[in-house]
């Protein structure tokens, strides 16, 4: 059977990883990203690719519509991010919180809303979104990051609690200290691990999770952090 994945935000980090790692495993891809780097590779994969944003609904229909119209169906959905505002907590304005609810809860939810009818209609699927080691241990350096994915993970509980039924999986893959950011000794120094993550490290997580290994696992916030953070 053919096996369709959908990767947003993927032009390039943990997004193109992603893709690259699914698209080993035989998968087809389909490609979304606002730089237009996710269109090169996708065709470098032999898939789809359309330069839009994942904070657009009518780029995310396109995305998924062309992939439908090509394949037929939708089989794993990768929701990856950008990078929202970060300021002190109180000097983020308003419409910063909503470039920040956009940007870390919103591009999950509207491609989800998208892919779930098709996923039920041909007996199940998986999502996973990529959120952060930050979203139930704080830090002031990612602000709206943090705010938004502790709302990413209510969302993803209460998905699966409704979904499960349908075999339509939903996990959150929380990297640390990854090395598509700039490398800093006091980072790397604070990891256990004593080293970054690569993103082919979280793509491995993520292809997991879209494999059979991973068909019981669903509603969770899985770490990728080298035992930085402590939270259960």
């Amino acid at each position: 059977m053919t096996k369709v994945a959908l990767i947003t935000a993927a032009g390039s980090g943990m997004g193109a990883a992603a893709a690259r790692r699914l698209a080993a495993d035989g998968f087809h891809v389909a490609i979304l990203s606002s730089s237009g780097k996710g269109e090169a590779l996708a065709k470098e994969l032999g898939g789809i690719g359309v330069t839009g944003s994942n904070q657009s609904p009518d780029d995310l229909k396109a995305l998924v519509d062309l992939a439908v119209q090509k394949w037929g169906r939708v089989d794993v959905l990768v929701n990856s991010a950008g990078h929202g505002p970060r300021a002190p907590i109180l000097e983020i304005s308003d419409d910063d919180w909503h470039r920040g609810m956009d940007t870390y809860l919103l591009n999950v939810i509207r491609p989800t809303r998208l892919v779930t009818p098709l996923m039920q209609q041909q007996g199940g699927g998986a999502i996973i979104n990529i959120s952060s080691a930050w979203a139930f241990e704080p830090s002031e350096m990612f602000p709206t990051s943090a705010v938004f994915r502790a709302g990413l993970a209510a969302f993803t509980k209460i998905f699966s609690d409704n979904y499960a039924r349908d075999n339509i999986r939903i996990n959150n893959v929380l990297p640390g200290w990854i090395d598509s950011l700039p490398a800093r000794e006091e980072r790397r120094a604070s990891v256990p691990m004593q080293r970054y993550g690569t993103s082919e490290e979280v793509a491995a997580t993520i292809a997991f999770l879209a494999s059979e290994g991973g068909a019981y696992i669903t509603g969770q916030n899985i770490k990728v952090d080298g035992g930085l953070t402590r939270s259960v």
